[in-house]
């Protein structure tokens, strides 16, 4: 049995590279912000659903979803992001639980941003919380979405605060810093959770 990590942040804390940071070590990597991309494309179940949800309007000419007009909607409108999110949760959860059921490494890596948030700790045998500033996070957004820092500071708004997610935090970590400064984390990290699944393992084997 792979031992699951969560892993979890606000957005623009980094996410996407600590996991890349792992997957190039050889770990196991199930990321439901990819898989939620995927089932939203065109001829996948998501994207029915959402466009007979919300109506045609929000399909570009090419019938790919108009994602920015969704993401406006969604985060101005509670109810609508809770009907996104019944449409989207289920699929995605089925997915990502495939992915991880096929793993073959010691540990992997699940990444949900809004780990907490949904309460979707099951399964899951450790959190760790990729953590940098809150301005840091609005600079990095910006920069690569385009969006006003107000906007950005709106979604965060949506998601459980910097303080409670590392309150709730079995792993941390720091990116503060330079992108070169994860992968010596993501080593050392690697390591406590390889001799972690194998301690899990051993005392599997013992009950056996």
């Amino acid at each position: 049995m792979t031992c699951v990590v969560g892993l979890t942040g606000g957005i623009g804390s980094g996410k996407s590279a600590v996991a890349d940071a792992f997957a190039a070590l050889g770990v196991e990597v199930a990321d439901t912000d990819r898989i939620a991309h995927a089932l939203a494309a065109p001829g996948q179940p998501g994207h029915a659903a959402i466009l007979a949800a919300f109506g045609p309007a929000f399909a570009n000419a090419d019938g790919t979803l108009d994602r920015a007009g969704l993401r406006a909607l969604v985060f101005g409108d509670a109810a609508a992001r809770a009907r996104l999110e019944a449409i989207l949760h289920p699929l995605i959860r089925e997915a990502a639980r495939r992915e991880v059921a096929a793993w073959k490494s010691p540990y992997g890596l699940l990444v949900v941003p809004l780990l907490f948030e949904r309460g979707n700790l099951s399964g899951v045998d450790r959190v760790l919380v990729v953590d940098c500033p809150e301005d840091e996070q609005v600079r990095r957004v910006v920069a690569r979405s385009g969006l006003e820092p107000a906007e950005v500071r709106a979604i965060m708004a949506t998601q459980l605060s910097r303080e409670a997610r590392l309150a709730r935090a079995d792993d941390v970590l720091d990116n503060a810093g330079p992108p070169s400064a994860i992968a010596p984390q993501v080593a050392a990290l690697d390591r406590r959770y390889r001799e972690l699944a194998r301690a899990a393992a051993d005392i599997r084997g013992a009950a056996a």
